[in-house]
């Protein structure tokens, strides 16, 4: 299996001049842990991620206290965000590490462990197409041999279902894992309402050539984020 069996296609992006704020309540918003900054080309410049921000308030005047203090001390990432806000080519880190499509899950595994990294963007001639985390590796590993090669079918389906999720109102479908082997889906991620579960369910049992949808979706707790 390779990136493009596993990453998850919706990625929330923001630009260079998209203020830390505005990042903040993006993160927030959709329970991520992070974006990639991109140009008007959708090429990946850098990545924002909590720990960008909570660096953010490591270098504060009051650097003598402990972020998680001020946490506690009522001043929240939020908060201080709001009051020292700057632009995300600022706090970004630049140049972050990128695979390609065809990138085996055993490689992408080797580097998150390497660079000690929770994420990593999938791009297409340069221009972000996905995103893969740990979560989504640990359902591909789940799911079927990682060596196996997917099927041209599989990704067909896979395409299929993915354009049938964006149809569906409500849904941010980067809390989902779409994996198919031999026409067999597997369903993983979080959504916010059972509803969601079941109409999920439906539009994978409707995609053409599939034989079995197994549903692992499970309802997000507020504040868990998806990658």
């Amino acid at each position: 299996m390779r990136a493009a069996d596993v990453m998850t296609t919706k990625v929330i992006s923001v630009a260079l001049e998209s203020e830390v704020r505005e990042i903040a309540s993006l993160l927030a918003e959709h329970g991520i842990s992070a974006v990639p900054v991109v140009d008007s080309e959708q090429r990946v410049l850098g990545i924002v991620s909590e720990g960008d921000l909570i660096r953010r308030i490591e270098n504060d005047e009051d650097s003598h206290k402990s972020w998680w203090l001020k946490l506690f001390s009522g001043t929240s990432v939020v908060d201080y965000v709001k009051a020292h806000g700057r632009c995300a080519g600022e706090v970004m880190t630049p140049d972050p590490l990128t695979v390609s499509e065809d990138e085996p899950l055993h490689r992408i595994a080797g580097l998150l462990e390497k660079y000690r990294i929770k994420r990593v963007p999938v791009v297409r001639d340069g221009r972000l197409v996905g995103i893969v985390s740990r979560s989504n590796l640990l359902r591909g590993f789940a799911t079927a041999e990682p060596e196996i090669e997917a099927s041209i079918d599989d990704r067909n389906i896979r395409k299929a279902i993915y354009k049938e999720l964006k149809a569906l109102s409500g849904l941010w479908d980067e809390h989902l894992t779409v994996i198919v082997s031999n026409g067999c889906v597997q369903l993983w991620g979080l959504v916010e309402t059972k509803e969601q579960r079941w109409a999920v369910q439906v539009a994978a049992e409707n995609a053409p050539g599939v034989k079995q949808v197994i549903n692992h979706l499970g309802l997000r707790p507020r504040g868990i984020g998806g990658y």
